[in-house]
């Protein structure tokens, strides 16, 4: 009888533990981008990005209510093609302020694609939190025959409460494939497996809603990174611009940036983060009067180290080492709020 008194008190005591059946809860912040947006016609190729809100996008897969608790915010409504800093920065902001609470166990941001790979890197660097940050898209807008957002968005909430999912800084999720941040890069105009991981392999899959990682994340993020959003605003964020190489180069594009201002120039440089002659002294010249020039690779992979067919010793500049241009542009940027040596930089392309 004693037995049987003590097994009904403990099967009363996990039906009424309020952790023992109790679904994460996960902030969905909206973007906007191609999953809210919809088509004028089914024909039609083109259509307007962010045209559905973020309630409309979670009512659009009931599913979801089976899997966490959902809450919802429109933190901007645009295409990703026109993101930008100050959205960042909010972003970013509510990211970490919401991660601060206990009634929040992981953040979804729905965003279009062309930028999603920038946004998750920036935000790698800035965040706080240990908590899963997970942003997905889609390649079809939520009016298409076969829309790829609700099977996306579904993904995203549950890998954003697996517990799995915690320490490994922002994801990205696409197609059911994990990406890292600092590996993803949207490699496909319009196809549905567009992200890519080139350098270091996809992070892993998704499968019937369960996530499955095949490695760990090897690079500095989140409560291990040095950079903050202490302090930022849009105004002295440092200007950083990209210079795309190609046969003939001349250096003008680099004398009229370093007339402008700016604080560091990135070259998305021909294959080992070459480019000609003359845009070469160009960038030596602008190293020489305090712009950070940092060499990338346009091909898209691989590492572009120290002085392999360039003498960065001499000439004062920095590899970007795995990182592409526009990811690149971003980790300069925020290094230069904090130093505008040259070789101290390098150390931050080492670890991040």
């Amino acid at each position: 009888m004693k037995t049987y008194k003590t097994l009904l008190l403990l099967l009363l005591a996990l039906v009424l533990a309020p952790t023992a059946w109790a679904l994460p809860k996960i902030k969905v912040l909206a973007t906007g981008g191609t999953i809210a947006g919809a088509q004028a016609t089914q024909a039609d190729a083109g259509y307007k990005s962010g045209a559905f809100s973020v309630d409309d996008l979670v009512k659009a897969v009931p599913q979801l209510k089976n899997i966490a608790e959902i809450s919802g915010e429109q933190v901007a409504n645009i295409g990703s093609q026109t993101m930008n800093h100050e959205v960042w920065l909010k972003l970013a902001g509510r990211v970490n302020e919401v991660l601060k609470s206990d009634e929040v166990d992981g953040v979804v941001i729905t965003h279009g694609t062309d930028t999603m790979e920038e946004t998750a890197y920036f935000l790698s660097l800035v965040v706080k939190s240990d908590k899963p940050v997970v942003l997905v898209g889609s390649m079809r807008p939520a009016t298409a025959i076969s829309a790829d957002g609700p099977i996306n968005l579904y993904n995203a909430v549950a890998l954003a409460g697996a517990p799995e999912a915690r320490g490994r800084g922002p994801l990205v999720i696409l197609n059911d494939t994990i990406h890292y941040a600092r590996e993803a890069q949207k490699m496909h105009s319009t196809r549905m497996d567009t992200f890519g991981s080139p350098n270091r392999g996809i992070a892993g899959m998704m499968n019937t809603g369960k996530a499955f990682f095949y490695s760990a994340n090897a690079s500095r993020h989140t409560t291990k990174s040095d950079f903050s959003l202490e302090g930022l605003t849009v105004a002295n964020l440092p200007r950083v611009e990209v210079v795309y190489s190609y046969a003939n180069l001349g250096g003008d594009t680099v004398d009229a940036l370093v007339g402008l201002g700016v604080k560091g120039i990135v070259l998305a440089g021909v294959g080992d983060g070459n480019t000609t002659d003359a845009a070469l002294a160009a960038l030596e010249k602008a190293a020489g009067k305090g712009v950070v020039v940092v060499r990338c690779s346009r091909t898209g992979s691989g590492v572009v180290d120290r002085n392999v067919e360039v003498n960065d010793d001499k000439l004062g500049l920095v590899a970007g080492m795995e990182l592409n241009p526009q990811k690149a542009r971003i980790l300069l940027m925020l290094s230069l709020t904090k130093t505008s040596d040259a070789k101290e930089i390098q150390q931050f392309f080492y670890q991040y």
